[in-house]
């Protein structure tokens, strides 16, 4: 199903007639095909809607934009929808959208599931360095030949960005830049919601312990640390964070 929200066409799906809804909100460049395992689950005991983001999926895409526009976009859909007192799952992306929807807007939300989210910056040395080398790097392009140019500049690009940024449409780069240099701490740590965070402890994306940091900012969180379990737990192990989800829901199925 479309909905028009800002002049864009944005694709969502609903799946179950229970009372109690739940939304799930994606990773970046993620969209609801990779939940279906978990919609397949939830649609017994609740609403469940899911949406694709504007140039991700099969919505449409016109214009750079900010997080603070996605969360806008979502808090639009709600409202269009009258969706009331819902559970948010966010993963990754998703929890940068929670972190402003639960804030920043007179919305009542009934709990939160975080499922490898991000949004907090890191203060990594390793990063800093990487990229202090490509902008050094970046300005010997001048002293070359223009017939060398455009190829030591790919070159750089495929060493040093990440495979997110790689794999982006070329109108979704800016908004991508936008996103990820935002730190959301300030609007995570105001979050008085009932909260669950569920972690893969090998997550390389965003490591482990942004997962204890976050626990430490919602003071009304608790935290699952999966083990042996990535960036992509719901994919990674689907039954166990479907029974994880069901039995801290479980109150909640009307």
């Amino acid at each position: 199903m479309y909905i028009k929200i800002n002049n864009l066409n944005i694709y969502y799906e609903k799946h179950g007639v229970k009372e109690q809804t739940i939304i799930i909100l994606p990773g970046w460049g993620d969209n609801r095909n990779t939940f279906s395992n978990l919609i397949t689950f939830l649609k017994n005991y609740f609403t469940v809607y899911i949406l694709d983001y504007p140039g991700l999926g099969n919505s449409t895409f016109k214009e750079t934009l900010t997080i603070f526009d996605y969360a806008d976009l979502v808090n639009t859909f709600i409202k269009k929808l009258h969706i009331e007192n819902s559970i948010l799952i966010g993963h990754s992306f998703g929890g940068r959208i929670i972190s402003l929807l639960t804030t920043n807007y007179n919305i009542k939300f009934k709990k939160i599931i975080l499922i490898d989210v991000a949004g907090l910056k890191e203060h990594n040395i390793k990063l800093f360095f990487k990229t202090y080398i490509y902008k050094l790097l970046k300005k010997l392009k001048y002293v070359l030949p223009n017939k060398l140019k455009i190829k030591y500049q790919n070159y750089l690009f495929k060493k040093f960005a990440s495979t997110d940024y790689q794999n982006l449409n070329p109108k979704l780069s800016k908004t991508f830049q936008n996103i990820v240099k935002i730190d959301l701490k300030k609007y995570y740590q105001k979050i008085n919601i009932d909260t669950l965070i569920i972690w893969g402890e090998k997550d390389n994306i965003t490591p482990i312990k942004m997962a204890y940091k976050l626990n430490k900012l919602i003071k009304t969180s608790f935290l699952i640390k999966l083990d042996n379990l990535y960036h992509f737990p719901y994919l990674e192990n689907p039954y166990l964070i479907s029974q994880i989800i069901y039995n801290y829901l479980k109150k909640d199925i009307i």
